[in-house]
């Protein structure tokens, strides 16, 4: 190598070198936010990984944390979202001067200080998923802020409607999930340059208030489950940007104004659970950019009168549970994108249209509710819809006979509902031939006959089986026992979706609502039939299995000791059989076992007191001859004791007109009507799902 090549090599290094100390200068943590983060981290009750308290360490390097070079270092982002951060917010953030993004979102802080308030270059602040209570400031001066989130935390007080007159540049507000209260007060209309605008799920009163219907920029309007009222009001339509709106579980009233066509970009109306009455004005139904459009639960009435031709962006209908007359529309094969249709529990008449066999867009179907008849018409109809996927007919068809026609066939049904029609017959064999079927529920119906042990051998995803409330006799399958789905199979997940195509209830009378299939937890509901046999001890193999149900027949034998494999069981209801023997002590082992029910049989022995046992009721083990913890004394019931404890077991008919009405009376959406026959509440742990 020459001199002027070393001299060239010494002069790159030379600029190498250079370059390095000055990106260390420029990113040299300024002692001024030093400080302030010190204090912060100070007060939090967690500790942050990568966050050393050495003064000689640059801040610049900690994790979340954004400097900007020009301005010799200065902390300009503070990310810390989901840290699972403990304790109180320092109001040595406020330091942070030059901070533009903060970022403390999905942890557990509370506490936030009035001067986070009043950082003159913040411009998102995200609180939101913590802790934080009370009311916001009054005093707030966040001049150059863009997106504000507080959206679920325990706030309270007035709507802090104030903000908009010194944040004057905000575009995203979002305090949702909270406890605010009262009317909106003025205010908000200052915010000219809102775009999303999210109130949902607090407690606000009064109607839409003049300010809101000035915000002309907005695209999303969020006020659901609050508690409004009135009449929605022709203002909406200066709303001329809008495109998504949400007043669904309010109490407005009145007709739904006609002013739809005003917004040309509008895409998803949800209004559901409101006191909607009159028709569907026009401007909805031949708006050719509405997508979704959710009415259900008003009182809305008169035919459904949809332009297809003109509602060519329509993919979701819901309609359900309002006063429509007249026949199932016919048209709507018509709406080329429609995929999801919901028209439960409304007052038509007639059958399933003809039509309906060219709706090749057709995936999700609920007619629960609706007067039909000719269910064996209903069937041809709807297996030519090749992309049919969920279908729900539960309460109609009634007294009619469940058709046993080999030549039916859905290519791709994954979730079948014909429950509480009082269908005669037996369990048909073409349902074998769906290999894709996930959930199947034929409870509360008057099947016989036995279960076809090679009926569930092509199931492969099947996770989800309730023909409970019936009159089935014979053995329990034991190819039951082999479910994949319930052993190791995961469940394929489907894409998220807004739309509810099923709500089940049970004694607690809440509804639980289900956007996708999969959030249903894995059952097997055969309770209230006449089967007889043992439970066999191959069930232990069902380790996603949730919910257990065998109450109500003439099971007979031991409760087999395998059964604490089920690992995940969370309900075990075994109740009014003839089981004898003890209850298995491995039982105790099943840590998320919620409810258990071993009433009227023939145990005995010492109750299990380990584990989950501590919680369960007496009437969990009553009309045996166990005995434990000083509230059973073991001793001999005679067989007199035993037929008066049995008396109850089987008043099928009554069971049978009771469940169908309370299930009439709280059908809602793609509903299954089915009043769980066994005495429990599934509530708080099937939400988890």
């Amino acid at each position: 190598m020459g001199a002027q090549d070393c001299w060239v090599m010494v002069v790159f290094l030379g600029f190498l070198l250079q370059a390095q100390l000055l990106h260390s200068q420029n990113l040299t943590c300024n002692p001024k936010d030093w400080t302030a983060l010190q204090n912060f981290m100070g007060n939090l009750t967690t500790k942050l990984e990568g966050w050393n308290t050495n003064a000689s360490t640059d801040c610049c390097d900690w994790e979340g944390i954004t400097c900007d070079p020009p301005s010799s270092g200065r902390v300009i982002k503070l990310e810390l979202s989901g840290k699972r951060l403990s304790g109180k917010l320092s109001d040595s953030l406020a330091g942070l001067d030059q901070l533009k993004t903060l970022n403390l979102s999905h942890n557990f802080l509370h506490s936030p200080p009035q001067s986070l308030f009043q950082m003159p270059n913040l411009e998102q602040l995200d609180l939101s998923y913590n802790d934080f209570s009370g009311p916001i400031t009054e005093s707030i001066n966040l001049p150059s802020i863009q997106s504000l989130d507080v959206s679920s935390n325990s706030l309270n007080g007035p709507l802090p409607s104030h903000i908009c007159f010194n944040s004057t540049r905000l575009r995203f507000l979002t305090l949702a999930e909270n406890y605010f209260s009262g009317n909106i007060l003025p205010g908000l209309g200052n915010c000219s340059s809102l775009e999303q605008l999210s109130l949902g799920m607090n407690d606000l009163t009064g109607g839409i208030t003049e300010d809101i219907f000035r915000l002309q920029n907005l695209t999303l309007l969020g006020l659901q489950d609050n508690h409004f009222d009135g009449e929605l009001g022709p203002g909406i339509a200066n709303l001329s940007h809008l495109v998504r709106l949400d007043i669904s579980s309010n109490n407005f009233a009145g007709e739904i104004p006609d002013v739809f066509s005003q917004l040309q970009n509008f895409q998803y109306l949800v209004a559901n659970s409101n006191q909607f009455s009159g028709r569907i004005p026009s401007s909805l139904t031949n708006s050719p950019t509405i997508n979704l459009l959710n009415l259900r639960n008003n009182s809305l009435e008169g035919s459904i009168d949809l332009n297809c031709s003109a509602m060519v962006a329509l993919n979701s209908l819901d309609l359900a549970a309002n006063k429509f007359t007249g026949p199932v529309p016919d048209n709507l094969p018509l709406c080329r994108k429609l995929k999801n249709v919901n028209l439960a529990r409304n007052n038509f008449s007639g059958q399933i249209p003809e039509s309906f066999k060219e709706f090749h867009s057709l995936s999700y179907l609920s007619l629960a509710n609706s007067s039909l008849y000719n269910l064996s018409s209903a069937l041809q109809i709807l297996q030519l819809c090749s992309d049919l996927t969920t279908l729900v007919l539960t309460l109609n068809f009634r007294d009619e006979i469940l058709p046993d026609d080999p030549k039916l066939h859905f290519k791709k049904l994954k979730l079948l509902a014909i429950a509480n029609c009082g269908l005669k017959g037996s369990i048909p064999q073409w349902l074998r031939n769906i290999t894709t079927l996930q959930l199947l529920d034929l409870s509360w119906n008057h099947l016989t006959g036995t279960i076809n042990p090679q009926f569930f051998g092509s199931y492969m995803d099947l996770f989800y089986l309730d023909l409970s409330n019936n009159l089935l006799t014979g053995e329990i399958p034991k190819s039951l026992t082999q479910l994949p789905s319930l052993i190791y199979r995961d469940i394929p997940l489907e894409e998220p979706s807004d739309f509810s195509f099923f709500t089940k209830r049970n004694d607690s009378r809440r509804g639980l609502q289900y956007n996708q299939i999969w959030s249903f937890p894995p059952t097997l509901a055969l309770g209230h039939n006449f089967l007889s046999g043992p439970i066999w001890s191959e069930f232990g193999n069902l380790k996603k299995l949730h919910v257990f149900d065998l109450s109500f027949n003439h099971l007979s034998g031991s409760i087999p000791e395998n059964l604490s494999r089920m690992t995940n069981l969370e309900v075990l209801d075994l109740s009014h059989n003839n089981l004898s023997g003890i209850i298995p002590s491995s039982l105790q082992t099943l840590s998320f076992l919620s409810v258990f029910n071993v009433a009227y049989n023939q145990l005995h022995g010492m109750i299990p007191s380990g584990g989950q046992f501590q919680t369960f009721p007496n009437s969990s083990f009553e009309g045996n001859n166990l005995c434990g913890d000083n509230t059973f004394l073991c001793q001999d019931t005679t067989s007199e004791d035993r037929h008066d404890s049995e008396s109850p077991k089987r008043s099928r008919t009554i069971n049978f007109f009771l469940g169908m009405g309370v299930g009439i009376t709280y059908a809602t959406t793609f509903l299954i009507s089915v009043v769980v026959s066994f005495k429990f509440n599934l509530v708080s742990k099937i939400l988890k799902f």
